[in-house]
């Protein structure tokens, strides 16, 4: 158990976090690449689409100073999903696909068994909620609002993806402070930041957020932060 006094607000990561990252790699990833192509087939014209490659194309512009054609452009963005790149396209591109996958059924957002009730029961305490995670705005919806568990948005006031910055930059949770102080009048400290990944704690910690590490499995603890193993051992004081 890990006692936690002074808060008001809890910002959770997603991957790792609240829901499994094989769940990410395993279910949500390829039925990307399996659905891609055809989706942008079916949607070439839209400007959503046309938006999205053009920032695409910039990126290769400026990296490798090449010109990649509609094809090529295509398949850079299947390999930047086998190596996970946090690209502002790839998201975007990643949360379209992935709509249709979760209004057709073929999807629900995966959550761990200590998440949902202990989202509603801080809710309820008057905690308020967010989510940071580098998939997209619509993405975290999506998952959250097509969960195992039903529809857990109602429960969040604020999701955050990396438009307010990287989430190993301190920068970042300033900018989000920033943001939740517009509604809020909550310090750093009031903030608690729950993720599996300790870059991501330092920057947070940075910026004096309260921290805790959650470590699952496959998620080794780090030596900066106190950890839990799920969201039963928070208590908040």
């Amino acid at each position: 158990m890990q006692k936690i006094s002074n808060i008001r607000y809890i910002l959770t990561d997603i991957e790792g976090t609240t829901t499994s990252i094989s769940f990410v790699f395993e279910v949500l990833f390829p039925y990307f690449k399996q659905h891609f192509e055809t989706f942008v087939t079916q949607n070439a014209n839209e400007s959503f689409i046309k938006d999205n490659f053009e920032l695409v194309q910039k990126t290769i512009q400026e990296e490798e100073n090449i010109t990649l054609d509609y094809s090529a452009i295509i398949q850079k963005i299947l390999h930047w999903v086998d190596i996970d790149r946090k690209h502002i396209a790839l998201k975007n591109l990643q949360g379209l696909v992935w709509k249709l996958g979760y209004e057709k059924g073929e999807l629900k957002g995966h959550i761990y068994d200590d998440v949902a009730h202990n989202l509603i029961k801080w809710h309820q305490n008057n905690i308020i909620l967010g989510i940071y995670s580098s998939g997209s705005v619509a993405a975290q919806k999506l998952l959250f609002g097509s969960s195992i568990e039903g529809d857990l948005t109602k429960y969040f006031s604020h999701y955050f993806d990396t438009k307010v910055g990287e989430k190993r930059e301190k920068i970042s949770y300033q900018n989000i402070l920033n943001e939740i102080k517009k509604e809020n009048d909550i310090l750093p400290n009031n903030i608690l930041f729950l993720s599996d990944i300790e870059q991501e704690l330092d920057a947070a910690k940075e910026a004096n957020f309260q921290t805790l590490q959650l470590v699952r499995v496959g998620t080794i603890a780090g030596e900066k932060h106190n950890f839990v193993t799920n969201f039963d051992e928070i208590v908040l004081q």
